[in-house]
């Protein structure tokens, strides 16, 4: 069986310019439905972060289900959603029973039966070509993380013994394990963090408390052939072991992963086992760019900027480092920018750093201006705990994050639980 996994769209993210980037995310599921269908792939795998925030826009949402409908034509037989840590579990829950006719599988968030969280996929009326153990992004109540007293090391193992024994859990389920001694592949999915994997900070938020890599390889059982899984948006192996992958996500999502290689992952199963995996690059539309430099550097680089290859302007990241006035570097860097506008802009405005300034002035200079409508609600909280002792911290940390879920499924138009 032919299948493809992906994960991180964030359909429907805003970026420095407050823009969303649906013209980028279009082009990429174009791309991908004529890659589903040249490839002949049977089922789709979509491991989280379907949209950026759990309120997402009706554009963005329009974009997710006309990607759904025109699938019915490229002759995949199955797509199975999991949502992540950005998703609202009730919005994508919201159309299931609606999809499921459709062989569309979506598991929001963790069902009050195991059962609905295993999928056996295949043609229809025949035998079963795989199962999948559609595992979505683990919430704390998810967990039953709140104990009284606990300290933040016995929480955070409390975690990952809990993450680990849900994934046992439906390894050793029936249908699975009668499957896979049928020569029946299994597939689980998972958004998480895996100790190991890198993470770029802001990129990637903590989705647990207490500590990110709670989870290791050795935590999958090997009933399963493969594991898919999303969150970090650098494709990687977890723990050296091919079958336990992240495909990354396929638009780069910040300046921080401007050099990375965009991709989905194919696989192919032959029976029960280890798929033969191979990377499908996916095309990059918009170019995120950084000049950073002293200010004839960075002068010469904008007006020797090539953005041919793209279809897009480019966004550009600008630090200038200059003794030279802040009027001078603007007007000048303003200036290449102007001459350049059909291939780049710099939408974070020129930052500027002195040369002879002190270490603390410089990195204090060098670091991106931030501001509120930025930052994410959890971003916002967790920096006002910081000067707090850690038991504090993680106790109100904890009793936050669960207000935050709580509210966001309740009345999801009334708090994004994303943006402040």
């Amino acid at each position: 069986m032919r299948v493809l996994h992906t994960a991180d769209w964030h359909l429907g993210q805003h970026f420095l310019t407050g823009q969303e980037r649906l013209t980028e995310q279009k082009a990429f599921l174009n791309w991908l439905l004529a890659t589903v269908q040249a490839e002949g792939v049977e089922a789709l795998v979509l491991a989280g972060d379907v949209f950026d925030t759990t309120t997402p826009s009706h554009a963005a949402q329009e974009l997710y289900y006309d990607f759904l409908v025109r699938m019915q034509g490229t002759g995949c037989r199955d797509i199975v959603v999991v949502g992540g840590n950005h998703d609202s579990p009730t919005l994508l829950n919201a159309s299931r029973r609606l999809l499921r006719a459709l062989r569309i599988h979506v598991i929001g968030g963790v069902p009050a039966e195991a059962d609905e969280q295993i999928v056996a996929l295949g043609a229809a009326g025949g035998p079963a070509s795989l199962v999948v153990c559609a595992v979505p992004f683990l919430r704390d109540r998810d967990l039953r993380l709140a104990v009284a007293g606990e300290t933040p090391d016995a929480r955070q193992l409390r975690i990952r013994d809990s993450i680990a024994g849900h994934y046992l859990k439906l390894s050793e389920h029936d249908l699975v394990r009668r499957l896979r001694e049928q020569d029946v592949p299994v597939l689980a999915t998972g958004h998480l963090y895996a100790a190991g994997g890198e993470a770029r900070e802001g990129a990637e938020r903590d989705v647990h408390i207490g500590g990110l890599g709670v989870i290791g390889a050795e935590h999958f059982p090997a009933a399963f052939d493969y594991v898919a899984l999303g969150h970090l948006h650098r494709p990687q192996v977890v723990g050296g072991q091919a079958r336990i992958r992240y495909s990354g996500s396929p638009v780069p999502l910040s300046f921080t992963e401007a050099d990375d290689k965009q991709q989905v992952l194919l696989l192919d199963f032959k029976g029960a086992g280890e798929p033969t995996i191979t990377a499908l690059p996916v095309p990059v539309t918009r170019r995120l760019q950084r000049f950073h430099g002293e200010l004839d550097e960075v002068e010469a680089a904008i007006i020797a900027f090539d953005n041919e290859a793209f279809d897009l302007v480019a966004w550009a990241d600008v630090l200038v480092k200059s003794d030279e006035a802040p009027a001078e570097v603007q007007r000048r860097v303003q200036a290449a920018l102007k001459e350049r506008r059909a291939a780049v802009l710099a939408p974070r405005g020129v930052r500027h750093q002195r040369l002879t300034d002190a270490p603390d002035v410089v990195a204090e200079a060098a670091a991106p201006i931030e501001h509120l409508h930025e930052l994410t609600v959890e971003e916002v909280f967790r920096r006002r705990v910081a000067g707090l002792p850690p038991e504090r911290a993680t106790a109100l940390t904890a009793t936050f994050q669960e207000l935050r879920q709580l509210l966001a499924e309740a009345d999801p138009q009334a708090w994004s639980g994303e943006k402040s």
